[in-house]
């Protein structure tokens, strides 16, 4: 009875095998491959999705289209005639790492689907089967990376009824391809570039409250504009959003016109959690439009709003303090004692009929708004041309951090009285103000704001520095904010004229109040500055320091020499220093690149030197591999190290010369205290930097360099090292498979 219920099922068995779709597997190395389909049959002129399945080993990876190393897997169809195969669609990868922990590329491990669609020619006719074959090859690695390659096979029956799903492929190709990367409708994206940083700017769309907040955000590009191995910073950008800080991969040509790839979460898109990829695909200016984020070293964005601005991350608390702005302008020496004197005028005119009254203040707050929308309308056009030059993200650019520092920094010193600004405005803006009627106030309340109170101006670059920095509507307000801050005294003492009476008398205490406010200009300028130095080379950052002595200098040199009633020659002289002085300083200080070591390599055709932090261990572990080891001892406060800094390794012979004989650097910093080099110095006789050392192989004592050094004296130390074993050097695994 057993054998001839078995005699029954094998027929059964032969015929399930006979109607559906074949798959032939095939196994080169430690990944099997193989072709299978998503139906069972297929319609003519219609498609089918097949799949590549790879089945990886433990540990083991294939590579996506970019694999940052390595190869991505490609496929070669033999189809029947009039059969047509589509690309592959990439699932979104992961980020490969080894056993180090070390990212060697983007790829994917365990099993694996890649969607393929074929496309039946409409004269197909049903009843018969068609066969397809394809050559897939990909690279496996570890530890090593082996090239695999694989023909695989697949049979799929023309039917003319809807095929249905494949029993065993089905369902995980269906599923594979609905978690292929697509737009996710709650999101809109930004994309922009300084230099060697690229930003990506996720925002959530209007009207789109995702329900589940991205997490673990990773962005893998497409075209290896980005390093694949460097960091990315995730910050959010204070609005729901996210700001990604990318690093720019040191072969990028740096003109490229859009940012293309997959933006990874952990939590999913679409509020569906397997579906892990955001397609990008976004014009990639020089910037963006917007700042948010935050500020730091090792490639991290500056901004949290824009302008002084960025100290705070709500809007709301940036419009408080431009009311705030626009109210203690009235405070000014310049506005202060002539705020009585024009409500009185207005009094006078109005004949006291209090609504002649209050219609002067609102004239007179009209030609206040008219005057800050014009700025915010200049700003607006300034921007809808720097779109397309890739305006926008100023805090992410050195030279919009280091022009604000500067102008802050000149209206700070104008606010501490070291020299007057726009007097000769003044005394235009007094004379159109005192134009009698409507049209008297209007010019006041315009003047009050461009010409007759000049000393606004250290209160306006801030706002300016905000508004750059935020978007086009979020300006407009700001603006309006501080106008109506400037004009509300104005208008409520038109109102309510006998409150005159009230007002404090004019005196030194204004002078002195003006100076104060000159602190808080002098804090954003800190802050500034503070962001600087994660943007740029030390060097570039000392640079940028002295450039602000130069212009403060400058200005000094103004005050000094150009007051009112100097001789002319004597103004002359004042004006021609502030200029000579000013743009030396400028030209010192102005951030000529973001530093980093990948742009330096590219900017000189040489290899860039990688410095390891000193320690005796890494030292000996080095020399144990017979290394040729050298040794920087430094500290950022000693000249003479900056300068040989500048002069050796900034020398194309001397890196290459490095990168050719495999030299390990590694740099001791003495910046601040630490025993340890104190005492390595001290067991040279030695209590101070520079001091160079090169550890040859095979000598129990190092070559001790001079303190001031050329790239011709450390060309001459390493050219006297016999030639070093490239069996003692590290080396990397790579072996090729055998055919079978």
């Amino acid at each position: 009875m057993p054998l001839f219920r078995l005699l029954t099922v094998i027929p059964l068995i032969v015929l399930s095998f006979a109607s559906a779709p074949e798959a032939a597997a095939a196994r080169a190395g430690h990944v099997k491959a193989s072709l299978v389909a998503a139906d069972t049959s297929v319609q003519p002129g219609k498609p089918v999705t097949v799949a590549i399945r790879l089945q990886h080993d433990a540990k083991w990876h294939t590579y996506w289209k970019n694999p940052g190393t390595g190869l991505p897997t490609e496929i070669k169809w033999t189809l029947p005639p009039g059969w047509t195969a589509g690309d592959i669609q990439w699932p979104a990868p992961l980020v490969l790492k080894d056993r180090a922990g070390t990212v060697v590329g983007n790829g994917y491990e365990g099993e694996l689907f890649l969607p393929i669609t074929l496309t039946a020619p409409a004269d197909a006719t049903p009843g018969t089967r068609a066969g397809f074959k394809a050559e897939v090859d990909w690279l496996e690695c570890e530890e090593v990376c082996i090239p695999g390659s694989a023909d695989v096979t697949l049979a799929l029956d023309l039917a003319a009824t809807a095929p249905t799903p494949d029993p065993m492929w089905g369902k995980p190709i269906r599923a594979t391809v609905a978690a292929l990367p697509r737009p996710d409708p709650a999101w809109d994206m930004k994309a922009g570039r300084n230099g060697k940083t690229v930003t990506l700017h996720l925002s959530s769309s209007e009207g789109s409250a995702p329900a589940t907040p991205p997490r673990g955000l990773h962005f893998f590009n497409a075209d290896s504009i980005i390093g694949f191995d460097l960091p990315q910073n995730v910050s959010p950008d204070g609005r729901g959003g996210f700001i990604l800080t990318l690093t720019a991969a040191a072969e990028a040509a740096g003109d490229e016109k859009r940012l293309v790839g997959v933006l990874t979460s952990e939590s999913g898109w679409n509020n569906n959690p397997a579906q892990r990829g955001l397609p990008v695909d976004v014009p990639l200016g020089n910037s963006l439009a917007k700042v948010a984020g935050s500020a730091g070293r090792s490639g991290s964005s500056a901004a949290s709003g824009g302008g002084p601005a960025a100290l705070v991350n709500s809007f709301a608390t940036t419009l408080a303090l431009a009311f705030v702005g626009g109210l203690i302008l009235n405070l000014m020496p310049c506005v202060f004692p002539v705020l009585g004197i024009k409500i009185l005028g207005f009094v006078n005119q109005a004949g006291h009929e209090r609504s002649k009254i209050v219609a002067h203040g609102l004239v007179f707050t009209g030609g206040v708004l008219l005057s800050f929308w014009s700025l915010a309308a200049l700003l607006a056009v300034l921007r809808a041309g720097g779109d397309q030059l890739g305006w926008g993200f100023q805090l992410q650019s050195p030279a919009f951090i280091y022009a604000l520092s500067v102008l802050l920094l000149v209206f700070a010193l104008n606010m501490s009285g070291v020299f007057e600004f726009g007097l000769r405005a003044t005394a235009v803006g007094s004379d159109l103000q005192s134009k009698s009627g409507y049209a008297g106030s209007f010019f006041t309340g315009v003047l009050a704001t461009v010409v007759a109170t000049p000393c606004s101006a250290p209160f306006l670059a801030p706002a300016l520095g905000a508004a750059l920095a935020v978007s086009t509507g979020e300006s407009f307000v700001i603006f309006t904010v501080i106008a109506l801050g400037l004009a509300l005294p104005y208008l409520l003492l038109s109102i309510f004229p006998q409150a005159i009476k009230v007002l404090p008398r004019p005196g030194a205490w204004m002078e002195t109040f003006k100076e104060f406010m000159a602190f808080p200009l002098y804090a954003t300028v800190g802050f500034l500055v503070w962001v600087l130095a994660a943007q740029t080379t030390d060097e570039g950052f000392l640079a940028a320091l002295f450039s602000l002595v130069l212009v403060a200098m400058a200005v000094w040199i103004y005050g000094r020499w150009n007051v009112p009633g100097a001789k002319p020659a004597r103004a002359r002289f004042g004006l021609v220093s502030l200029i000579v002085v000013g743009v030396l300083g400028l030209w010192i200080g102005w951030p000529k690149s973001v530093a980093t070591a990948a742009e330096a390599s590219a900017a000189n055709s040489a290899p860039a030197v990688t410095w390891t932090p000193w320690s005796p261990e890494e030292v000996a572990r080095l020399r144990a591999e017979g290394r040729i080891v050298y040794v920087d001892f430094t500290a950022r406060w000693c000249a003479t190290c900056q300068t040989n800094k500048k002069l050796v390794f900034g020398s194309d012979e001397v890196l290459r010369t490095f990168a050719e004989r495999k030299i390990a650097t590694l740099r001791a910093d003495w910046t601040s205290k630490d025993p340890r080099i104190t005492a390595e110095l001290a067991s040279y006789q030695r209590s101070a930097v520079p001091f160079n050392v090169i550890w040859v192989p095979g000598q129990t004592e190092p070559v001790i360099l001079p303190e001031l050094l050329t790239p011709g004296t450390v060309l001459d130390a390493i050219r006297q090292i016999p030639a070093v074993e490239r069996a003692a050097l590290p080396t990397l695994s790579f072996q090729l498979p055998t055919k079978p």
